[in-house]
């Protein structure tokens, strides 16, 4: 298997010091603002951003011990396959989180959404763009595990 090593490209300033403190499960809201500091050489790469809404945000679980292929998400309590949920208990240890950019100030991209903990390194940025009918959309176990939760 071939390894690859990353090299951030910003850090994440989020209100959550530690895992308790991010909201999770079936109706969790991330409505917290945060910033990302890109870094200061990368900043010509930064150019145009502003024209996007949302972006997504490649990071690293940095903090995240150990791995589990199979667990019960804190959203069900049937467990489910590590590719089926949101775990940070991954094989490579990568988070993807959807941001509302709401503003640039320099290398400093000003977000709200934040679920990442405060200095999470940040492996890359990308404008948030879908092509996905959200009629075509499937939300999987999450979709069951919230209908038992109503009945």
């Amino acid at each position: 298997m071939d390894s690859f090593s990353f090299t951030p490209v910003a850090f994440v300033r989020t209100p959550y010091a530690a895992t308790a403190e991010v909201p999770k499960g079936c109706g969790a809201a991330h409505v917290a603002e945060g910033v990302i500091e890109v870094l200061s050489e990368l900043e010509p790469g930064l150019a145009d951003i502003e024209g996007f809404s949302h972006l997504f945000v490649i990071w690293v679980f940095d903090r995240s011990p150990g791995v589990e292929l199979y667990g019960t998400a804190p959203t069900d309590d049937r467990p489910h396959g590590v590719f089926a949920t949101r775990s940070p208990k991954r094989p490579n240890p990568i988070g993807l989180t959807v941001v509302e950019l709401l503003r640039r100030e320099g290398t400093t991209l000003h977000v709200r959404g934040v679920d990442m903990l405060d200095g999470t390194p940040v492996l890359d940025i990308k404008p948030y763009l879908t092509s996905v009918d959200p009629q075509k959309l499937r939300r999987g176990w999450l979709a069951e595990a919230e209908a038992r939760r109503q009945a």
